[in-house]
């Protein structure tokens, strides 16, 4: 009799002290420390100062999530939400990127944004006020892989939640954004300064070949893998490769304007965003904590009535006492198993509430952009819709306004005098 007490009250006791075990488990969440990116420590040469655009990232929304409320909880991806994100994040990185003093302008462009001297794009894989996770890919316009599709992520810094009053806060992400720009900046040091150069070369012949293509698509050729070199520059004098770059620069113009409106739309979410992030990172914790609780419970209750059902017994036949305490002790160990797969239901209904709570915070935000009136080659341009169809409209206005120029004729640059090695470098935005 003593012997069947003594082993279900073992096995009893020992389920109790693993559910108290898993129960007392605490997360500390630790200061991170405030990294910064590399500053320079001399003048960077004008015709090494590469211009960086951050293309708005990509979502990262899988097609079963975009009209699913379910698998939106379940997955904890927001539509609305993730668009709102893949402009503000690339804001930031954009930021950081400028406030390293590394770089010429830094902006965020449209995708048909394409001859920038580095082009860094990213894909959102999580992102939340707890874990942020990217995908980034970094390209030169001479096709130069600086970056290619490696993952960044980190966990919120808790202290930038709570900000000293005055001051400005620290995104809670900044340590990830930190480390891309430093990337960036590895991989441009690995170039020569004449690569660097060229590279700016590249960038504005290619330009030139896109708005013009007959008369200056010899001036770059591509290789089967991707990537430009010049093969021969336009003279000083070249009239048309004046046009083409004042052009070119009515086009950095615009995309400065796209650029603000990203900034601006960035300042206008920011206090809502910030609202959002440290609600969710309360939220995401405590659904963690839940879901684990109903997970240990549940199978900690399963194993106890299991337990109670397959212990063997330990009486004879006829010793009416020790099969009635044993009975008692199945019955006891069968109760709390079940209580235990209860409580463990509790906890997951509980962790699903959260899980809603979530989704109601991921308030939709949308960028609304004025109508822009500008003037170019004696023209006068209205452009409408959003940032992104206000400069896919601008780059078709350029080519048509091009060919109206030139009568749909191929015009003849000028005779080129100088040589890839000996260039006349096209000016900078």
């Amino acid at each position: 009799m003593s012997r069947v007490t003594s082993r279900l009250g073992m096995t009893t006791g020992a389920l109790l002290a693993v559910a108290f075990i898993a129960g007392c488990v605490v997360t500390e969440e630790r200061p991170q420390p405030k990294l910064v990116p590399v500053q320079p420590q001399a003048e960077i040469p004008q015709a090494q100062l590469l211009d960086v655009g951050v293309r708005l990232f990509d979502p990262g929304i899988p097609a079963d999530v975009m009209t699913d409320i379910e698998q939106q909880q379940k997955k904890g991806i927001f539509p609305d939400l993730r668009r709102a994100e893949s402009r503000y994040l690339a804001m930031n990185l954009r930021n950081t990127l400028e406030s390293s003093g590394q770089w010429g302008a830094v902006r965020v462009i449209p995708d048909m944004a394409q001859f920038v001297d580095v082009i860094v794009t990213g894909r959102i894989i999580e992102s939340n006020g707890k874990y942020l996770k990217l995908e980034v890919s970094a390209l030169d316009a001479a096709g130069h892989k600086w970056i290619d599709r490696q993952h960044y992520e980190g966990t919120a810094d808790t202290a930038s939640y709570h900000p000293v009053q005055g001051t400005k806060p620290r995104d809670p992400f900044q340590n990830v954004y930190v480390h891309i720009a430093n990337d960036l900046l590895a991989a441009r040091q690995k170039l020569p300064a004449a690569e660097l150069e060229g590279v700016q070369r590249v960038a504005a012949l290619r330009f030139a070949a896109d708005l013009a293509p007959d008369p200056f698509n010899g001036y770059v050729a591509a290789d089967g893998k991707g990537q430009y070199t010049v093969t021969r520059l336009p003279a000083k004098d070249d009239p048309l490769y004046t046009r083409v770059d004042s052009i070119r620069q009515r086009d950095f113009a615009l995309i400065d304007t796209v650029n603000d409106y990203y900034s601006a739309f960035s300042d206008a979410i920011g206090e809502s965003y910030s609202a959002w992030r440290r609600d969710s990172y309360d939220d995401i914790t405590e659904y963690e904590k839940l879901k684990g609780q109903a997970t240990t419970r549940t199978a900690l209750g399963a194993a106890a009535i299991l337990a109670a059902i397959f212990v063997p017994s330990q009486c004879s036949a006829g010793e009416y006492n020790c099969q009635r305490i044993e009975s008692v002790v199945r019955s006891v160990a069968a109760a709390g198993g079940t209580a235990g797969i209860l409580s463990g239901l509790k906890k997951r209904s509980d962790a699903k509430l959260k899980a809603d709570s979530i989704r109601e915070l991921a308030t939709s935000f949308q960028a609304e952009v004025a109508p822009q009136v500008i003037e170019v080659e004696g023209r006068t341009l209205r452009l409408t819709g959003s940032a992104e169809d206000q400069y896919e409209e601008w780059r078709r206005l350029l080519h048509t306004l091009y060919q109206e120029e030139t009568g749909g004729v191929a015009a003849q640059p000028g005779a080129s005098t100088a040589s890839p090695s000996n260039p006349a470098a096209p000016p900078k935005s």
